[in-house]
């Protein structure tokens, strides 16, 4: 009998996941894995549970029934900060970044957490404060923001928040990263420059994005899982998918598919949202 290397298990594996509310079932019954490295999304039109399927592996909702595995582990009846811990970062629709202080300072305070330091930033050692800074700045260079770094975030343009949002959860040294709906409200040049981010993260992470724009979608994911009505309608390589007449029909009904899914973009068109989309 073949043993299952750790390179074999998944990063990600949902197995029955359901999530209800009383009479309504928000996620239904949803199996499915994420390979370790991938770049895999989760789409479908509005109120298919992407969000709620977000919350469930983030820790942030119990599920109602089912298993959620992280990197082998059962983490079905663990909380979010202990997931957290181990490695699964996040990033909200809603942003819940620290306005009033500057980009480093808030990746900074990530980094401390993570160190097991609290939300000061005195509560370290002169030593201990230095390395922090150093976490702080390399990931806010990683995210592009390096001459952005000493000024108040409450300045920083939609963009480049997403972007620091990034490096905060980067600060938590992920080892699977959520993106929930990370180029909702952005220009397409502001999208642009998030794919770019995305496609610049280190192949071992483990990236999972809900996105609304199908572009940046199909620009960046190798694999593709579509949620309808609460229920998986196909899971797969991004362009089987792009060609699933079920997941078309999800999102448009009967008529005008092809208008569904566009050639996709150059990089200097890529990031246009799809504004017909709903979020």
């Amino acid at each position: 009998m073949t043993t299952a290397t750790t390179t074999d298990v998944p990063a990600l594996s949902l197995a029955g996941v359901t999530k209800r509310y009383g009479a309504l079932t928000a996620v239904d019954d949803v199996t499915l894995e994420v390979a370790k490295g991938a770049r895999h999304a989760l789409i479908g039109p509005n109120g298919a549970g992407k969000s709620t399927l977000f919350n469930l592996v983030a820790g942030t909702l119990p599920v109602t029934s089912g298993q959620v595995r992280f990197a082998g582990t059962d983490v079905t009846r663990r909380s979010a900060a202990w997931r957290a811990r181990r490695g699964l970062g996040k990033t909200f629709q809603h942003s819940s970044l620290f306005l009033s202080m500057n980009p480093l300072e808030n990746v900074a305070l990530a980094a401390q957490r993570v160190a097991g330091k609290g939300m000061s930033l005195l509560a370290s050692s002169a030593r201990e404060r230095a390395g922090i800074d150093d976490v702080a700045r390399q990931c806010v260079a990683d995210v592009g923001l390096t001459d952005r770094s000493h000024i108040v975030t409450g300045a920083l343009s939609h963009g480049e928040r997403r972007q620091l949002e990034v490096a905060v959860a980067l600060a938590t040294r992920p080892r699977l990263l959520l993106l929930d709906e990370p180029a909702a409200g952005m220009s397409p040049a502001e999208s642009n420059r998030f794919a770019e981010l995305v496609q610049s993260l280190p192949e071992d992470l483990t990236v999972v994005i809900i996105e609304h724009d199908l572009d940046l979608v199909f620009r960046l994911a190798d694999r593709v899982s579509v949620l309808h009505l609460g229920g998986l309608i196909a899971d797969g390589p991004a362009e089987q998918v792009r060609e699933d007449p079920a997941v078309q029909q999800a999102y448009l009904g009967e008529d005008s598919l092809e208008e569904l899914f566009e050639t996709a973009p150059s990089p200097g068109e890529a990031g246009s949202s799809n504004e017909e989309m709903a979020t």
